[in-house]
């Protein structure tokens, strides 16, 4: 009985229902989608064989880097949004990986970047290809109208709950 009630936690809604049967739709479809993302997001774990805060800072590594911007661990401490030791522990087990190099800084002898290897871009390609690819299957898949109008719910509903986090 326990892991059922764990399955099926993704369909209670902690709020009063929507008015109409196709705003409860809605709502249930967000539930399903809310939970499709955290089974994706353990999958990524699992196949990158790397802790969730560890997978995180590969992942801005490498973003960093297609953008063509240099990472600094103060960079990656703020990105993380966690502790100076908790970064230094990531990058040394992310540099133990070979995923991560330490790049001097130009003019600073006591600073250095952060650069992902070709093996750490590699295992984020394969972690979040299939996830991605599939998202934009689907949206290719819509009409104009469609994309217009699930992309007017979207935003509202992050920037209602973007406010939300603002108030704590």
């Amino acid at each position: 009985m326990p892991q059922s009630i764990v399955r099926h936690e993704h369909v209670h809604l902690y709020a009063a229902q929507p008015q109409t049967d196709a705003g409860r739709e809605l709502s249930n479809a967000i539930l399903e989608l809310r939970h499709a993302e955290q089974v994706q997001a353990d999958r990524s774990q699992r196949i990158s064989g790397l802790g969730g805060i560890d997978l995180s800072a590969l992942r801005y590594l490498v973003q960093a880097r297609r953008e063509d911007r240099e990472v600094s661990p103060k960079d990656l401490i703020v990105m993380l949004g966690t502790s100076s030791a908790t970064v230094t522990n990531v990058i040394e087990r992310l540099v133990g990986k070979g995923y991560v190099l330490r790049q001097q800084h130009p003019t600073d002898r006591r600073a250095h970047y952060l650069v992902p290897t070709d093996a750490a871009t590699a295992l984020v390609d394969e972690v979040y290809g299939g996830h991605h690819g599939a998202v934009v299957s689907v949206i290719d898949d819509l009409d104009e109208e469609a994309v217009i109008t699930a992309t007017a719910v979207i935003r509202r509903i992050a920037a209602t709950l973007d406010d939300l986090a603002k108030q704590s």
